[in-house]
């Protein structure tokens, strides 16, 4: 029988790993000789709650019912980004708890906001850190969407379900097997993207710290100009193709080491993902050419390519300020937000099967409507689709809006302008990072936010990293009664 001690026993596993990780950013505050001992007194902290919990919750047999597997997933993130947040509480940066829990869920959401206002002078031991976390957090969102979330049945999810156990009851095995492959994975494209990284003129402190972000699709850059910084295309174009390499689902990625070798030409997800990518680049790359950007042919090209792959993916790495492009570029990026990648990667957003499974919804509906007596079967990568998930696809949809709006209007309510709250609601649900405007734009900070937004946004990055409904039915008195 499963019970609450194996949630909190697994959670303690995870602390244990996260404390070991602050060890990495530690050697950094000796190396740097930064003056203090913050991550090595966290790591002490988190790893000892860590192996409390453990003990505490030792048992014969480990097994996750569909309640215990809802209430971990939400858990874990929750204790995950408090204690990642004690590094910055004991720094000499001057972390308000606000803050420091703003930055932690930031990063171990891959949203990649951030209220460090001068990137440059911070030392190197944080920079090191936000990067490590949004790196833990893309591998475990990863494995949480083809190992738990198809089991949940969220959103559609259940369509991405690997071969294997159809119980939460059994899932922890395969979880084992699965997330040893997508690690490996992870960390062969996290090494391959640092050393172009460092091949093509980054340090090796910022080409390990950008890599990490890069995969994970979070945006955490160890600069106040973030990839704009850098001033290369060479580097511009190794992080775009990186981006799109960790937008893809890595359930590709395993069916390619288990012989599919034709799979990431087939997957529907992957071909809709590079069709919008370059009809959003060709509308971009348009209209700088109408409003005549100041730059030449190729360096529109590039400009529009850069921020369309990372808007889209929510990675949200700028080299330019596109809030000052005009209005259409605001609006176009907006959406862009909320669409995201692919499912079962590190991406965010609404994610591109859903709008696909709409855009399939509404093409059988006007048939349909011309054949009224016609037998429609819906497919979608060669699946038959049945109408509950079809359905499903549409409420978290609708779900999704829903909630945008409520979170802007809490916004508003806190005191931040209409454009400050409708896209920082958009990019905390959408875990992109910048908004829109002067205050969150691509060239500001979440420093001058108020604390309540701060806790509003961050609670909307939990949701939006989770998928919305496994953190919403732990508030349903229901999911609590046996």
């Amino acid at each position: 029988m499963a019970t609450n001690k194996t949630v909190f026993f697994l959670i303690g596993i995870l602390l244990m790993v996260l404390g070991a990780s602050m060890l990495a950013p530690y050697a950094l505050q000796i190396f740097f000789d930064e003056g203090s001992h913050s991550f090595v007194s966290a790591s002490f902290i988190t790893i000892f709650i860590g192996v409390l919990f453990i003990l505490a919750n030792l048992e014969r047999e480990f097994r996750l019912n569909l309640r215990q597997t809802f209430l971990f997933s939400s858990l874990a993130w929750m204790m995950v980004a408090v204690f990642g947040s004690l590094p910055f509480l004991l720094s000499t940066q001057d972390f308000s708890f606000s803050e420091a829990f703003f930055e932690s869920m930031s990063g171990i959401t891959t949203t990649g906001a951030t209220i460090i206002s001068d990137l440059d002078n911070s030392p190197k031991s944080i920079l090191l850190w936000r990067a490590i976390m949004q790196w833990l957090g893309g591998i475990g969102i990863v494995v949480m969407a083809i190992t738990i979330l198809p089991l949940l049945k969220v959103g559609g999810m259940q369509l991405f379900k690997m071969e294997g156990p159809d119980s939460t009851e059994k899932i922890l095995p395969r979880t084992i097997e699965v997330a040893a492959i997508i690690i490996s994975t992870y960390i062969v494209l996290t090494f391959l993207c640092g050393l172009f990284y460092w091949l093509f003129g980054m340090t090796v402190f910022d080409s390990i710290s950008h890599s990490m972000t890069t995969i994970a699709t979070g945006g955490f850059s160890t600069h106040n100009d973030s990839i704009g910084f850098f001033k290369s295309s060479n580097i511009e174009i190794v992080a775009s193709v990186f981006i799109i390499l960790g937008s893809i689902p890595f359930i590709s990625y395993l069916k390619f080491a288990q012989g599919n070798k034709s799979i990431f030409f087939k997957d529907v997800q992957i071909k809709g993902l590079l069709y919008l990518l370059t009809i959003s680049i060709t509308v971009m790359f348009f209209y700088l050419l109408l409003i005549n950007y100041e730059s030449g042919l190729l360096e529109k090209i590039r400009i529009a390519s850069f921020n369309v792959i990372s808007i889209l993916s929510g990675t949200g790495y700028v080299t330019d300020d596109f809030g000052l492009w005009g209005k259409f570029s605001l609006i176009f990026f907006l959406l862009l937000m909320f669409i995201g990648g692919c499912a079962g990667s590190t991406a965010c957003g609404i994610k591109i099967f859903r709008l696909q499974m709409l855009l399939i919804f509404l093409i059988n509906q006007i048939k349909k409507l011309i054949s009224p007596n016609a037998v429609i079967i819906t497919k979608y990568n060669n699946q038959k689709i049945s109408d509950s998930f079809i359905n499903s696809v549409i409420i978290f949809i609708f779900t999704f809006l829903f909630i945008f709006l409520i979170i802007a209007m809490l916004l508003s309510i806190s005191g931040l302008d209409f454009i400050t709250s409708i896209s920082g609601a958009a990019s905390a649900i959408s875990n992109v990072g910048p908004g829109l405007g002067e205050i969150i734009g691509p060239n500001g900070n979440y420093k001058d936010v108020p604390d309540l937004s701060k806790w509003i946004l961050s609670f909307g990055m939990l949701l939006g990293r989770l998928e919305l409904f496994a953190v919403l039915v732990l508030f349903f008195p229901s999911f609590w009664r046996n």
